[in-house]
């Protein structure tokens, strides 16, 4: 059974001092999880001075994926969850002397997109939302024509046997995922209140990337 937000936010808060280290830990099954964070952030087409969102931020692992696309002038907004993760994540950015990341506590739900956002990630970390219909409604309606929602996350691969499923979940239960976040598709949700631009399964379709655009009308 997928667990309430309260579980969520108890498990992050105990993983967060060790969470780098025990995600690197996939690279020992062949899951290239900074390859594939890379991806997604060059999805979204980020220019230099853009404003980016990212919902579930944890301890800051995209950000200089994110500002190496922003630039300096740019502006990074991470939302968690976690008061551990941010404190991490924090740690990040002093130790990097950065001053246009900001950090914001929040449940994705009550999050408020500002009108100032050209671009909107999530990675590994949205389809633990059960309103993650809602969260992706709020950031298509703040996205200026044409900007992007990249979302980088697990999906219940299709031509996998049952007995490897249960093997990753058993992997990946460590960071929150159950068997049941596999009838989560967010990439319908994109589709719902996005332009659809692309889809990309990786890893063996347990992994994937879902890209949309705001349409025309998405900010009135």
């Amino acid at each position: 059974m997928a667990m309430n937000k309260q579980e969520i936010a108890n498990l992050y808060q105990s993983r967060a001092k060790r969470y780098n280290i025990s995600a690197n830990t996939y690279y020992l099954i062949g899951l290239r999880e900074f390859a594939y964070r890379k991806m997604a952030v060059q999805a979204l087409n980020l220019n230099p001075g853009d404003t980016v969102v990212e919902i579930g931020c944890g301890t800051g692992l995209n950000f200089d994926l994110l500002r190496q696309r922003v630039g300096p002038q740019g502006h990074i907004i991470g939302v968690d969850l976690t008061a551990a993760m941010l404190a991490k994540a924090n740690e990040r950015i002093r130790q990097r002397h950065w001053t246009n990341v900001s950090l914001i506590q929040s449940d994705a739900t009550a999050f408020e997109f500002s009108r100032q956002v050209d671009g909107v990630i999530s990675t590994f970390a949205l389809t633990l939302v059960p309103e993650y219909d809602q969260v992706i409604k709020h950031a298509a309606s703040a996205l200026p024509t044409g900007k992007r929602m990249v979302v980088l996350d697990f999906k219940m691969p299709e031509k996998w046997p049952r007995w490897l499923i249960h093997f990753f979940v058993m992997l990946t239960r460590p960071f929150g995922v159950t068997l049941d976040l596999g009838e989560r598709h967010l990439w319908e949700s994109i589709g719902r209140h996005l332009i659809p631009v692309a889809f990309k399964e990786l890893y063996f379709g347990e992994i994937y990337i879902s890209v949309g655009k705001a349409p025309v009308d998405s900010h009135k």
